[in-house]
């Protein structure tokens, strides 16, 4: 049985740690956790750019993170691997909404071991080779949305339910397969590029929403004038490098 990913915190810890190591010249960003290697980037350099601010990032699910945040959570910068989970931020009121933009964009891949077979096509994942087929859980994680969608469109979703790992986030679920604890997994093209020496890419799986990353600052502007600024730092031309550089897209309309 899949190990769970020790990392990412439990909803009560990440409260505690958060509430724990926040300070006045710290800027707590809580973003999707397939925004870990480009945001870790991001982060330097921008404070490169301000000395004397920490920036602290928040890795999770898209859904947890909002879930700290309405708990009390502190943060001031929110992205998100959906527009869905942040029109709930906005439609609660937690974000500044004239803050709000999309970033970057990403593609949904299904992700085999590097050793392992690859399928033709989704449908070869009832196959008796592929036993765990690991997956976002589609309740709280947006690639496991997306996964969910591509596999209730090919009408193969109840039918490959018994073979489901449920991850915790969309990195958790590329531990699973890079550890070969399972034969497939629902991941994102810049997660199966961190891991390309131990998984590889079998498919890619068309989604009927486009993967799109959108930021906000928490609050109003007014009284955090940093956050607005880091998220319009994220389209500058040195962030849109960093995030190149991890294979995420550029933002088309």
């Amino acid at each position: 049985m899949p190990r769970p990913l020790l990392a990412h915190l439990p909803l009560a810890g990440a409260l505690i740690f958060a509430a724990a190591g926040a300070r006045a010249d710290e800027l707590t960003v809580s973003a999707a956790a397939s925004l870990t290697n480009a945001f870790t980037d991001i982060a330097k350099a921008w404070e490169a750019r301000h000395p004397g601010t920490h920036v602290a990032l928040n890795f999770g699910a898209s859904d947890v993170l909002l879930k700290q945040i309405e708990q009390g959570a502190p943060a001031d910068v929110f992205a998100s691997a959906d527009e869905a989970t942040m029109d709930r931020a906005a439609g609660a009121g937690r974000i500044d909404a004239a803050s709000r933009r999309d970033f970057a964009a990403n593609t949904l891949v299904l992700v085999v071991p590097g050793n392992g077979s690859a399928p033709a096509g989704l449908g070869d994942l009832a196959q008796d080779a592929y036993k765990h087929i690991a997956i976002g859980n589609p309740d709280t994680v947006p690639a496991g949305r997306y996964a969910k969608q591509a596999l209730a469109d090919a009408k193969l979703w109840d039918a490959l339910q018994p073979k489901f790992v449920q991850a915790q986030n969309v990195r958790q679920a590329l531990d699973y397969v890079a550890r070969g604890e399972a034969e497939a997994g629902f991941v994102y093209a810049t997660d199966a590029a961190s891991q390309a020496q131990k998984v590889k890419v079998a498919l890619t799986v068309p989604t009927t929403t486009p993967v799109r990353y959108p930021a906000a600052a928490i609050g109003s502007c007014k009284q955090k004038p940093a956050a607005c600024e880091f998220v319009q730092f994220l389209s500058a031309p040195d962030s849109r490098a960093t995030l190149a550089k991890y294979g995420f897209s550029p933002v088309t309309p």
